[in-house]
């Protein structure tokens, strides 16, 4: 397993993005942390945008990435053809994104979760591997660009 992972949040997912960084250290993860640094306001494409890059060109396998919602950094992440970001609020869902999805990223809502939420949907993340099969199909599928 890579134990390398992209990690990056805005100000409202800065506190629960350290609390996860602990968690990954402590796991023995080699944590890039794209930042933010503190909780003073920023513009969350501007943290997103070179971490879903680096995804993208495989620099990482996986990362996770944090706002408010989770929405914004969903989004921003998911314009890169090879990213498949998703939303996770609980278990169930993240462990459905890595088994039918094959997600590279997860987006967490910092506002919506507990950091001992966070944790659990992190290590589902994590541990859980891509069924492959039909599913391979459809994650083909995505990448095909409608104009």
């Amino acid at each position: 397993m890579n134990k390398q992972i992209a990690l990056g949040s805005d100000h409202a997912g800065f506190e629960l993005k350290e609390h996860i960084k602990k968690y990954l250290i402590c796991l023995n993860y080699q944590v890039c942390d794209y930042g933010t640094f503190n909780s003073q306001s920023v513009d969350y494409p501007d943290i997103i945008h070179p971490l879903a890059h680096d995804i993208n060109n495989n620099k990482f396998e996986k990362g996770i990435i944090i706002c408010g919602s989770g929405n914004g950094v969903a989004m921003t992440a998911n314009k890169y053809i090879n990213v498949r970001a998703a939303l996770c609020w609980n278990v169930k869902i993240a462990e459905l994104a890595r088994l039918h999805n094959d997600a590279n990223l997860i987006s967490l809502p910092a506002r919506f979760i507990t950091p001992e939420d966070a944790v659990e949907i992190v290590n589902a993340f994590l541990t859980t591997e891509f069924e492959g099969g039909r599913h391979l199909i459809r994650i083909n599928k995505i990448k095909n660009l409608i104009n």
